[in-house]
């Protein structure tokens, strides 16, 4: 649990303060509209601080950006297949092994699938992205009522250390 909060606090905190500042930093570099939109939509970790970012530099800009977040994104599906795929591998032949997908990602490719093909309508969808935000926000507050700051002091701070690293490694490449 309190590996999984301090994940929410830094990459919720990372996001934010790369949606103020990346959109400086192109204007800095000076990047067309095109290539803002592809350092941002690359780089930042949450889709509404992409979203947030992107627009904020222009409409093209904010769309490229999107784009950019969802291709990564759809990107995770085979990620988490291929570690699970590693990761079965690496355990004795006797270990216990959970599913090779988890259940929410798998309820999230069906209805990326439904919703591609039609299969929900515009109302059936805005419900469901209703439902989407208050399960979020509720998933998120669950966890701040269960963690106290002491306790994520004992975390120590390697895991920010490494949100920050990553944050501005993958800034550097793109």
């Amino acid at each position: 649990e309190r590996r999984t909060i301090i994940t929410v606090i830094g990459v919720t905190t990372l996001s934010t303060l790369a949606m103020m500042i990346y959109p400086l930093l192109a204007s800095l570099f000076e990047f067309d509209d095109q290539a803002a939109g592809i350092f941002i939509g690359a780089t930042i970790h949450d889709v509404a601080q992409v979203v947030g970012a992107g627009y904020t530099i222009s409409t093209e800009a904010g769309d490229t950006a999107t784009i950019v977040k969802l291709l990564r994104v759809s990107c995770l599906l085979p990620a988490v297949v291929a570690i699970g795929f590693a990761t079965r591998r690496s355990r004795k032949t006797n270990a216990p092994g959970g599913p090779l997908l988890p259940l929410f990602l798998v309820a999230f490719v069906v209805l990326v699938a439904a919703n591609s093909f039609g299969m929900i309508g515009p109302d059936m969808a805005a419900a469901l992205s209703t439902t989407s935000r208050w399960c979020l926000l509720c998933a998120v507050s669950a966890l701040g009522v269960r963690t106290s700051i002491g306790s994520l002091a004992v975390v120590g701070p390697r895991p920010l250390i490494a949100m920050v690293l990553q944050t501005v490694l993958l800034a550097a490449f793109v």
